[in-house]
């Protein structure tokens, strides 16, 4: 009887062994999960992606663990801390994280740091837009992405005369 226990416990081992390798293989092979999980307009490259993080003000991190560094602004910096920077970051934080994205991307792909150049939106909404309306970002195209220029520097112009955010009075700075 213990014999056939221990024969039995044994085949239960190997088993579990066996298939444990299996799916270590099965992962190494297909590798790690694309960041890419859906195209959704081929002639452009737009996809869709899950934001897990937002870094700052203006960067953001997928799932897949890529870094998505938006296309046409540009946010006060985290490091060091410069006025804005954080209410930057926290209306990042509220419209895209935990949220998927879609992603568009321009004429260049990637920045000088290899992050993905992109315009953002979540359910519609432009997000590097909406971050300039709102005044927490500066308009900084670079050529060749210049896509959407125009639109950016309406909203900035609607900002800074509205007096939101970067172009509030100084009592409010950062608030």
């Amino acid at each position: 009887m213990t014999t056939m226990r221990a024969r039995r416990t044994r085949t239960v081992i190997i088993v579990a062994v066996v298939a444990f390798a299996a799916g270590w293989l099965l992962h190494s092979a297909l590798g790690p999960r694309p960041t890419r999980t859906d195209t959704l307009d081929p002639a452009n490259g737009a996809f869709e992606a899950l934001c897990v993080r937002v870094i700052d003000g203006d960067t953001i991190e997928l799932l897949s663990g890529e870094r998505v560094r938006y296309i046409g602004i540009d946010t006060p910096e985290m490091r060091p801390v410069e006025a804005w920077a954080e209410a930057a970051t926290a209306a990042n934080r509220e419209l895209v994280e935990q949220e998927m994205v879609r992603l568009e991307p321009d004429v260049q792909e990637r920045d000088r740091y290899g992050r993905l150049l992109a315009y953002v939106y979540v359910d519609g909404l432009f997000i590097n837009e909406e971050l300039v309306r709102r005044g927490y970002a500066r308009v900084s195209t670079y050529p060749p992405n210049v896509r959407h220029e125009a639109t950016f520097l309406a909203a900035e112009r609607e900002a800074r005369e509205s007096g939101r955010g970067l172009w509030a009075t100084e009592s409010d700075e950062g608030a």
